[in-house]
């Protein structure tokens, strides 16, 4: 019977969109930010940097949800636009709190790895872009993809957040 149901298949096709889209773009940003983390010179910009990347972490779901569905529709308001709330808005919301869990699964084996790769690969003829992606990037791929994986899981799981970002024309299996 599920199987057909069509709004239940719609359902979980939107919620594989959204599962892929914002584990893809939020490992993407999350494991720019582990390097950038990684590389900060000052200790307690580093300290302050890592306390805010905690905050959607340590926010109960329904806090975040409610202050991002009212960050939008204030956005909406401002913009004049009329359906705020949908993809987007859900998308921003996935991605934002699947951050932490991408960036606390890169930065300790970015903390792991030999700082003196990156400079090997440059002394051997790479450009620095060169060198973190045939040297760094490789070894921190298994916490790269953990983190992925990782924020896939829980994109898929999520109701609370999705529940109070939620359009009317769009619904995931777990709204459903």
């Amino acid at each position: 019977e599920i199987l057909n149901d069509t709004t239940t298949l719609n359902a979980l096709r939107n919620t594989l969109i959204l599962a892929v889209t914002s584990s893809v773009i939020a490992t993407l940003i999350g494991t720019a930010a582990a390097v950038g983390i990684d590389r900060m010179k000052s200790k307690y910009l580093r300290s302050a940097t890592m306390s805010v990347t905690n905050i959607p972490m340590m926010n109960p779901d329904i806090v975040t949800g409610i202050s991002m569905m009212l960050l939008f529709v204030f956005v909406g308001t401002l913009l004049n636009i009329k359906d705020t709330l949908g993809f987007g808005t859900w998308l921003i919301a996935h991605v934002t709190f699947n951050l932490p869990y991408v960036i606390l699964n890169v930065l300790p084996k970015l903390k792991q790895t030999d700082s003196h790769l990156e400079e090997a690969a440059q002394d051997l003829g790479c450009t620095p872009v060169m060198a973190f992606f045939k040297a760094t990037l490789p070894s921190i791929m298994p916490a790269v993809t953990t983190g992925m994986i990782m924020s896939f899981t829980l994109s898929l799981d999520d109701f609370i957040i999705s529940y109070f970002v939620t359009g009317p024309n769009f619904q995931t299996l777990p709204l459903r």
